[in-house]
């Protein structure tokens, strides 16, 4: 099968999770700008979010750079990472209203933390796929440091959340700063390629 119906799909659901999101953020009474103090919440927990669908979307759309065509085993996989991004707008407006409290950072961590699992397993069904270690992703990612670190950053946020919220928000942006320049090993694998 090929690859643009996977593509265009994952494209509109991902804008879909974008725009639930903005439409969360409630407009205060009032028209003076300290009205906007009771939305700073809800905004900062939307511009972590809006962060984090960008660096998906982005890694995902290199990732499918790679691919040539798709089993049913990955149009699944690729399913199982949209659903658990389907639910960051719930969460982000949970964290966002209750003003990043203990269980509401916990409960954001869990989905950050799915949410790169079920990545990994689409990974790897698009390198099982495409040739195994001789596949073309498998080379440009490598050891994959960052997407071996990030769970583990997320499960210790997770814990955290209890003890410190803060913490686990730092830890949280620690994770999307690793991930926010655009990972260019596979631009430069594709580049290897075609020479």
């Amino acid at each position: 099968m090929q690859k643009n119906r996977l593509e265009a799909f994952s494209d509109g659901v991902i804008a879909i999770i974008i725009t639930i999101m903005v439409l969360e953020i409630k407009v205060p009474h009032g028209n003076e700008l300290k009205d906007l103090v009771s939305v700073i919440p809800v905004f900062l927990s939307y511009v972590m979010s809006f962060v984090y669908l960008g660096i998906y979307w982005n890694n995902h759309h290199h990732m499918l750079h790679t691919v040539n065509r798709v089993t049913g085993s990955i149009l699944w996989a690729n399913l199982h990472l949209l659903f658990w991004l389907s639910l960051v707008p719930f969460v982000t407006a949970w964290m966002g209203e209750n003003n990043f409290s203990a269980q509401p950072m916990a409960l954001y961590g869990f989905v950050l933390l799915m949410a790169a699992i079920s990545y990994f397993i689409l990974q790897n069904k698009i390198i099982k796929y495409h040739g195994g270690k001789d596949s073309l992703l498998q080379k440009a990612i490598g050891n994959d440091i960052k997407g071996k670190m990030s769970p583990v950053i997320y499960i210790i946020a997770i814990a955290f959340s209890w003890v410190n919220a803060w913490i686990s928000g730092a830890l949280y942006i620690l994770v999307a700063l690793m991930w926010l320049i655009p990972d260019s090993r596979i631009e430069k694998q594709i580049q290897t390629q075609e020479k």
